[in-house]
């Protein structure tokens, strides 16, 4: 009797047929849609899975993206059917909780009469293993509901071009017809925004190559030093393709895999040599993913503290004349990112704009915060003001020269 293969063998042998199939969860397209809709959760803690056991899970061909454990499901009313077979996930303990002891060994007490624990960092890390079954093997499940979520199309792509801004990347469009990252100069490189199919595959490609940068020595420090076609150069592409896959599952815009094909015979060359490598690949994509989505997190909290135009105001009164607020973050949020009028008032904390007519014919005024433009349009001129999804406005063309020039002398 042969003995039983190890897990990782199992996975690696698993997702090798896959990708001589075409057919690995990273391989497969996904249409923009449903952000969390995708990669598979436990509905009971509502938590996504994770690396590895992700890939596994996925790799399962189910299209149901719920799983549990017999218990979890009889825990919510529901049961596992007679004769359906688990799929194996496994985890791994690094520290453990111990009683902490004295010099004689006794346990330490508090002021409470309770013993003292403490998390130890266990020298050899233990692996655990539970079996989980796929919300399709279940009886006594609702419906998977998807998420109702208003214009989700432009707020996954506003959320991308969030995530972006807050990398404080450097992007350059135009310079080339491929999307590339260059470690010699820590920069990416990407076609015009007009070259992709649609807004969703242009940031679908930007955050693939933002995987990249974050390998950079300053970041995650992974290995660069691998040119095209070497084995180091694929094993890299491979984290970010499920970096990228997860993200856009994360965001809702979709994933692409097609311009990634020609790495399928180094990944399968890769996991048969090592099939411990696809473990190793799945942790440092979600080590992308987690310092992505931190440098986001970490943006906007700095948005919240900056000062803001409180209260906000519902009508001025310019020159003798009555006019409606409105306020310029409220028409970012709104994807309204280019502002054009008349400079009519300029205040220390607000710079007033013609706005045209509300729906009931009453004359309207943009409020801009001047904290937030690059410079100071002069009063009287007409002025177009770029946001972009950071809140902050651009003047443009010439009125930007002569504005800044304006603001420089004050």
């Amino acid at each position: 009797m042969e003995p039983k293969k190890p897990f990782h063998e199992i996975v690696a042998e698993k997702l090798i047929e896959q990708l001589k199939q075409g057919t690995a969860p990273w391989q497969k397209p996904w249409q923009p849609g449903e952000a969390g809709g995708i990669v598979p959760m436990n509905p009971t803690t509502e938590n996504r899975y994770k690396g590895i056991n992700a890939m596994w899970l996925m790799a399962q061909g189910y299209s149901d993206q719920r799983w549990m454990t017999y218990k979890q499901a009889q825990d919510i009313g529901a049961q596992v059917r007679k004769g359906e077979k688990g799929t194996g996930i496994q985890y791994w303990k690094f520290t453990e909780e111990q009683i902490l002891r004295d010099d004689h060994g006794k346990p330490v007490i508090n002021a409470e009469g309770d013993k003292v624990k403490q998390t130890v960092r266990l020298e050899r890390p233990r692996a655990f293993f539970a079996t989980v079954f796929n919300a399709e093997q279940i009886d006594g499940l609702p419906p998977l509901q998807p998420k109702v979520q208003i214009e989700q199309t432009w707020k996954a792509q506003e959320r991308a071009e969030n995530i972006l801004v807050a990398s404080g990347a450097v992007i350059r469009h135009g310079e080339a017809d491929r999307a590339f990252y260059r470690p010699a100069t820590d920069s990416i490189h990407l076609p015009n925004k007009g070259q992709f199919p649609s807004a969703d595959n242009y940031y679908a490609t930007a955050l693939h190559e933002l995987g990249h940068w974050t390998g950079h020595s300053s970041r995650l420090d992974r290995d660069l030093t691998g040119g095209f076609g070497s084995e180091s150069y694929a094993k890299e592409e491979l984290r970010a393709e499920i970096a990228s896959m997860i993200l856009g599952d994360e965001l809702g815009i979709g994933h692409d895999p097609g311009q990634h094909v020609a790495y399928v015979g180094s990944w399968i060359k890769s996991l048969q040599e090592d099939p411990l490598e696809i473990f190793r690949a799945a942790a440092d994509a979600e080590k992308i993913q987690g310092y992505v989505l931190g440098l986001e997190l970490a943006r906007e909290q700095s948005l919240q503290q900056e000062p803001t135009l409180e209260p906000k105001i519902q009508q001025i009164e310019i020159d003798g004349q009555s006019y409606a607020v409105i306020h310029a973050d409220d028409l970012v949020q709104q994807n309204r990112r280019s502002v054009m009028g008349k400079v009519l008032a300029i205040e220390p904390d607000a710079v007033f704009t013609k706005f045209g007519k509300d729906a009931g014919g009453r004359e309207q005024v943009a409020v801009h915060n001047p904290a937030k433009l690059d410079a100071i349009p002069a009063l009287g001129s007409f002025a177009s003001i770029n946001y972009g999804a950071d809140g902050f406005g651009k003047l443009s063309g010439n009125q930007h020269n002569k504005a800044l020039e304006q603001h420089m002398g004050r």
